[in-house]
């Protein structure tokens, strides 16, 4: 075989050595009983027609590869947005392994979370003995200040009950009975992360608010980002900018140290977060904007009834919803915008007067989640291109109103299609009957981009096949800059691929465009 110690092999070099072609050969062969390749072929070519397409969307009992994760992820991430605390799991270690890696494999940061561990005994008994036991171990072994419990499907199949739960461990002295164990119910079986993440931060707000006396601050504002997987750039992009006005504001679940700790030779299982005494405080905030409405629904709905005023947003990037965001501050906080962001701005609309010609009538495919989906066609119909597909497998009849009204304020939504509670695979579908020059989505796009030929650009959540993405704001005035300028290189690259060879495509020996 050709790996040896002094010829170390990664795997993708590595199967493509005669050995290996051979030996998965014999495999599928001996041991897949493939089809001929004939029936195969015809098959695939079916599924890329009209005809086909028809049948897809009209599924209703079957979801294939679908662009959202669980609730029970939306939650671990919310929790690793708070100072010291540690998400505790009701449920079985392989779930939590789940939501572990799949944080650590877009950040490239350790994740932590631990488990109640539940097996076939506790799903007949209840998880009670687990959780009395774990709460302990977690407290006593990894120094929290604060432990947030959310559920797995296991657990809230059988109905065990966290308030009581927790307090039993409390009575048992597994954690001193003043330490905080905020929780949510976060059913792995209905919603999505992004229910899961409302799910989280709100029961954390109520855990440290519920009947406590609140004193408005006139002029202080709290901002929950959402969940985000450009959170690192996002939230200090945005704090940067409220730092320029002057304004006094929390936010509320900030991840984006923890998810980017340096390597200076110590280790940090806990980094940054919003502070607990920060978030008592946040009580007293005159309001609290949302950057993802459909992140925050429940939380919006106790802040409004706790006395703040509330305000939301669908992921403020771009020109327009960068702008409606820091009016928004402005009226709030009584601060006018500086002279400094708006020179940014000017920059930004220069920046996309100066690429127009590449831009304009330019058609995308997008996916991900609703917020994200509703900015990402606001920006691109602001650079005169269209979007044409827009799927939110986690988007609701309300989102898909919405979308359809952007959608009518602008010339370039016309030919725009909303596409809610659908699935990658159906975006296959679209992409071949109605097929576009981009799309936009996370790195599950990659398979779409192999099979109908659509550049990917990777702007969503998870992107596990592309390192420091989530460095990079995508958010404010500066982050439309970056994902206009991904936005031409992918454009770029696909033309220069396109007249790569002398004479026969490449005429003018472009260089300067």
């Amino acid at each position: 075989m050709p790996q040896s110690a002094e010829k170390v092999l990664d795997h993708a070099p590595l199967f493509r050595e005669p050995e290996y072609r051979q030996m998965l050969a014999e495999k599928k062969l001996n041991f897949e009983c493939p089809h001929p390749d004939q029936i195969v072929t015809d098959q695939r070519e079916f599924t890329q027609t009209w005809e086909y397409r028809e049948k897809n969307l009209a599924r209703e009992a079957l979801v294939v590869n679908p662009a959202k994760a669980c609730q029970p992820l939306g939650a671990v991430f919310a929790a690793a947005g708070f100072e010291r605390t540690m998400s505790f799991v009701h449920g079985s270690q392989g779930c939590v392994a789940y939501y572990r890696s799949h944080l650590s494999r877009h950040f490239k940061e350790p994740a932590s979370a631990v488990s109640s561990s539940m097996t076939e005994d506790a799903a007949v008994f209840g998880g009670l003995k687990n959780m009395v036991d774990g709460l302990a171990n977690t407290y006593q072994l990894y120094d929290p200040k604060m432990i947030a419990v959310s559920t797995t499907c296991m657990a809230e199949v059988i109905g065990d009950d966290l308030h009581s739960f927790i307090q039993n461990a409390k009575d048992e002295n597994s954690v001193p009975a003043e330490f905080d164990v905020p929780f949510a119910h976060t059913p792995a079986f209905v919603g999505s992360h992004v229910d899961g993440y409302d799910g989280m931060v709100k029961g954390i707000l109520e855990h440290f608010w519920k009947g406590q006396e609140r004193t408005e601050a006139g002029g202080t504002i709290n901002v929950i980002p959402g969940f985000d997987g450009f959170c690192v750039g996002n939230n200090r992009e945005l704090k940067r900018l409220l730092d320029l006005m002057g304004v006094s504001y929390t936010f509320i679940q900030d991840a984006s140290d923890q998810f980017d700790t340096p390597s200076d030779g110590e280790y940090r299982m806990y980094d940054g977060g919003t502070k607990i005494e920060d978030v008592k405080e946040a009580l007293n905030a005159e309001a609290t904007l949302s950057l993802q409405y459909y992140n925050t629904r429940k939380t919006l709905e106790y802040c409004e009834q706790v006395g703040q005023a509330t305000a939301s947003f669908h992921y403020p990037l771009g020109i327009q919803a960068t702008d409606e965001f820091l009016m928004k501050v402005s009226a709030l906080c009584g601060k006018e915008i500086p002279e400094a962001i708006r020179l940014e701005r000017g920059r930004m609309v220069d920046a996309m007067a100066d690429s127009q010609s590449w831009l304009h009538g330019k058609k995308y495919a997008i996916y991900g989640d609703p917020d994200f989906v509703y900015a990402m066609a606001r920006f691109v119909m602001e650079t005169g291109g269209e979007p044409t597909h827009c799927l939110a497998t986690n988007g609701n009849s309300a989102w898909e109103a919405e979308m359809k009204q952007l959608f009518a304020s602008s010339p370039f939504g016309k030919d725009a299609q909303v596409w809610a509670g659908k699935d990658l695979w159906a975006m296959r579908s679209l992409l071949f009957t109605e097929p576009v020059d981009l799309l936009i989505g996370n790195s599950y796009g990659k398979y779409l981009e192999r099979d109908t030929g659509t550049p990917l650009i990777r702007l969503m959540f998870p992107i596990f096949d592309r390192h420091h993405h989530h460095r990079f704001a995508i958010m404010g005035y500066q982050g439309g800059l970056r994902v206009l300028t991904t936005i031409l290189d992918k454009i770029f690259d696909k033309l220069d691929r396109e007249t790569g060879e002398t004479g026969v495509t490449d005429y003018s020996y472009d260089l300067t465009r």
